[in-house]
């Protein structure tokens, strides 16, 4: 069903109730890559309400249509989701917890099949953190005839070895503390179609708004805490998104699209879409919580 279309920034400066408590989820959607399917996973984990950008209006479903606002926002443009995000956060109660992905991107989280995202953020903050680290992991078709957007929901693929960090250091080459590089996945084995600073997997997709934080293009933050992927203490929890947006753009891209015959590898391993799955292979961890 497609309502009112008015534009992200118009939107925030009414100050919606919608924007009053969180967790919110912003969904930016640059294609017409399983956007139903994208919309419907993120209402089933519990965000209370998801800010859907988009270039064209996108027909929401019916179920859970009250939790979603479909907002006008140029979602092509390089690093489209900076000023978006951005925006966002100015808009919101300092502390409410924003979450971002993009069209054809899964979000999961130790035992989200069966524990709200609002109770897994509640015992991230009793952690006292603020933000989470996620990794993207990289999902694709095994038959790019029968899928040559490389998407395919139901004979999905990821690669379940071939992940590594490196020490993230500053300015002046020194390591920065709790902060790393990872790599992996799509990125990895097609790196010579994608510029360096694309080649990262992990990703700060889960956060408290904060007055002045800013988010970068690399999907980083202006403020360092929020980099880090635990505390100084312990092991906190990471959580995953599953995404295809990696193999979509290689696949569609006129530079790579004919040196790609096909994903799957001697490592490629048929994705469950379950997040035990993940744990197992260490794509992320529940640290402290059981």
């Amino acid at each position: 069903m497609v309502s009112e279309f008015p534009n992200l920034l118009d939107y925030l400066r009414q100050k919606p109730k919608t924007l009053a408590k969180g967790p919110l989820a912003i969904l930016l959607i640059e294609d017409d890559a399983a956007v139903n399917e994208t919309l419907q996973h993120h209402l089933k984990l519990g965000f209370r309400h998801l800010l859907v950008l988009s270039p064209e209006p996108v027909a929401l479903p019916e179920s859970g249509s009250a939790r979603m606002t479909n907002l006008h926002w140029q979602t092509r443009r390089p690093a489209a989701h900076v000023d978006a995000i951005n925006a966002v956060n100015d808009a919101v109660p300092e502390g409410t917890w924003l979450y971002y992905c993009f069209n054809a991107e899964f979000l999961f989280y130790p035992f989200s099949e069966t524990r709200s995202i609002g109770e897994m953020l509640a015992f991230h903050v009793e952690e006292r953190r603020s933000a989470m680290l996620t990794y993207a992991i990289d999902l694709y078709a095994p038959d790019l005839d029968c899928s040559p957007n490389a998407v395919d929901l139901e004979q999905t693929m990821f690669d379940r070895t071939g992940y590594y960090a490196l020490a993230r250091t500053n300015r002046e080459d020194h390591p920065i503390e709790r902060q790393l590089d990872f790599f992996g996945g799509l990125r990895w084995r097609f790196e010579e179609h994608l510029p360096r600073d694309r080649r990262r997997i992990d990703r700060i997709s889960l956060f408290r708004a904060a007055k002045d934080l800013r988010i970068t293009a690399d999907h980083r933050f202006n403020i360092e805490e929020y980099n880090t992927y635990s505390c100084p203490w312990h092991h906190n929890m990471t959580a995953a998104i599953g995404s295809f947006r990696v193999a979509k753009a290689l696949r569609t891209n006129p530079g790579s699209r004919d040196s790609v015959g096909s994903f799957v590898w001697r490592n490629s391993l048929p994705f469950e879409w379950k997040a035990q799955q993940l744990m197992d292979f260490g794509l992320m961890e529940p640290g402290q919580w059981f």
